[in-house]
């Protein structure tokens, strides 16, 4: 009776297996067809000339617009900088810059590599590489800043109204993803870990490891500012705090093969040691994955500011001609098994933007000693502070630029030679906010969107004249409360303005150093591991 009932069960497996299959595959051939006809004809007929890479690069991100932010076509010269991201090593100028259509623009020279050694300074506008202007160049004019080690380009830059211009050679650059450590009151040991590639682990252990040998018997990590990277690192940053085979992620997806547990693989350094977690608005992804770990196994406290909340996992596949798709074929779980995505890309609202789970939606899990945990917005910090957080117009202030262009103002109109003498006033956030006045700083809140929005359906409704007074009224108002938002997030602005003005004049280096006497997360951390009765109750 067994084989009897059991083979027809297979066949209709397969049958509709095969039939789901076939269905499928026509459906996706016939859709290729349309478009390559398509495609074709567009390029044959067109009344303009039209070029066929454009186009089809508008037809790619076209069809992935409406997926995660996450998935993205990348072409040849964007899967080699992918590499170099990871790798931790590159030849090219040695600093982070902004390219617009027709701008680049200095915002970050790397300590003694080629744009420091050149002159270079953050806020400089490059206007021609070689004898190439910058304007009107078709394509990425930052990929004519790249060559070969020892090669050399003359560069024109505008600096402060000046036109001026430098030789640069190219040279070898190291991206560490620890760029300082420190030991503090010669017991506390200090790591900024930056970013997640293929030297983080052992960056990260080496300095450990030397912290220790100093003397330090707690520790303090910081993930501030770190946008995520390998997910394999994060897993063995987390291993060297936790014994081996803890589970630290799940994936989930509707494909199986993606459905996989990451479990710690090798022994610790240190799983005593008493150990913060330093995390803001800008810790994402691989971020999340080490302080959500260390949170859940109730290994570490937190301290900062809610994390960005992206619990997705992607992954690059090979595409022809060197191209690839970054693909998210996942979602990540923490050992407790919350899900930290704080963005629902699936579940649109009625203007197609991505729905924000409201904080009364988070369900409640409990960390392996049994504290509450909650999921849908990113990592919740054990202790929560102002300085740390990332409000709207504080985001917005860093999208337009209006930090960066103040901390360039400043720098060239005063003199600082010691960073231990460097204090942000009130007086100058006075000149900070009159600056914006000058420069006709406006951001747009949600409120005004929908205020707008509602104006324009009276304008359909034939009431827009009833009611335009009072809308003028109203945004007059709003112009008020933002002008006092502004005041009232001059903590967490006074901090990002200190920020840039100090790697300005000191470097990365000094910024760090000046932290580690006035920045409040890293004195909050330090008074947490001071305190070993407040340490305990807090993870228990």
């Amino acid at each position: 009776m067994k084989k009897k009932i059991f083979i027809p069960i297979i066949a209709v497996v397969i049958m509709f297996t095969t039939v789901s299959f076939k269905s499928d595959f026509f459906e996706i051939a016939k859709q290729i067809e349309i478009f390559t006809t398509l495609y074709k004809e567009l390029n044959m007929n067109y009344v303009d000339e039209v070029t066929p890479a454009t186009l089809m690069d508008k037809a790619i991100n076209g069809m992935l617009e409406d997926l995660d932010p996450y998935t993205v076509y990348w072409n040849e010269q964007e899967v080699e900088d992918a590499r170099i991201q990871n790798s931790g090593t590159y030849t090219g100028i040695g600093a982070s810059v902004r390219t617009t259509k027709d701008k680049i623009i200095i915002i970050e020279p790397f300590q003694d590599f080629p744009a420091d050694k050149a002159g270079l300074k953050a806020g400089d506008e490059i206007i021609k590489i070689g004898d190439t202007p910058v304007a009107g160049f078709d394509g990425d004019a930052g990929e004519l800043l790249k060559g070969a080690k020892g090669s050399t380009v003359s560069i024109s830059y505008k600096r402060q109204g000046k036109t001026e211009t430098t030789t640069l050679t190219r040279g070898e650059v190291g991206v560490n993803a620890v760029p300082f450590y420190k030991l503090l009151d010669n017991n506390i040991g200090y790591i900024v870990l930056s970013k997640f590639n293929r030297k983080t682990t052992q960056e990260t252990k080496s300095a450990l490891e030397d912290l220790k040998l100093q003397g330090a018997d707690k520790l303090i990590l910081d993930l501030r500012g770190n946008p995520g990277g390998l997910l394999n690192e994060a897993i063995n940053v987390v291993n060297l705090f936790v014994n081996k085979g803890e589970v630290i992620t799940t994936t989930k997806s509707v494909i199986e093969k993606y459905n996989k547990v990451y479990k710690t693989q090798f022994e610790p350094v240190d799983t005593e040691i008493p150990l913060v977690v330093l995390i803001n608005g800008r810790s994402a992804s691989a971020s999340e994955i080490v302080s959500g770990g260390l949170q859940d196994l109730d290994r570490a406290v937190v301290i900062g500011a809610r994390s960005f909340g992206k619990g997705l996992v992607q992954r690059p596949k090979k595409l022809t001609y060197g191209t690839q798709l970054k693909v998210t074929i996942a979602r990540y779980y923490t050992p407790s098994g919350r899900c930290i995505q704080a963005l629902d890309y699936w579940h649109r609202d009625e203007n197609g933007d991505p729905i924000r789970k409201d904080t009364e939606e988070y369900n409640e899990f409990k960390t392996k000693g049994g504290r509450s945990v909650y999921d849908g917005g990113g990592i919740l910090p054990d202790i929560e502070l102002e300085t740390a957080k990332y409000s709207p117009i504080t985001t917005a202030l860093l999208k337009d630029m209006a930090i960066f262009d103040y901390a360039t103002q400043y720098y060239y109109s005063n003199e600082l030679t010691d960073y231990s003498a460097f204090e942000f006033t009130d007086q100058d956030f006075q000149d900070f906010t009159s600056y914006l006045k000058q420069n006709n700083f406006e951001y747009e809140t949600d409120t005004e969107k929908e205020f707008a929005e509602a104006l324009r359906r009276a304008e359909d409704d034939d009431l827009k004249e009833s009611i335009t007074q009072s809308y003028n009224q109203l945004m007059a108002e709003v112009d008020k409360a933002k002008e006092k938002e502004l005041l009232a997030k001059k903590a967490e602005i006074k901090s990002l303005l200190s920020d840039e003005i100090l790697k300005r004049y000191f470097y990365r280096e000094g910024m760090y150093q000046y932290h580690l006497n006035n920045n409040p997360e890293i004195l909050e951390a330090v008074s947490v591991l001071n305190d070993n009765n407040r340490y305990q109750k807090i993870l228990k």
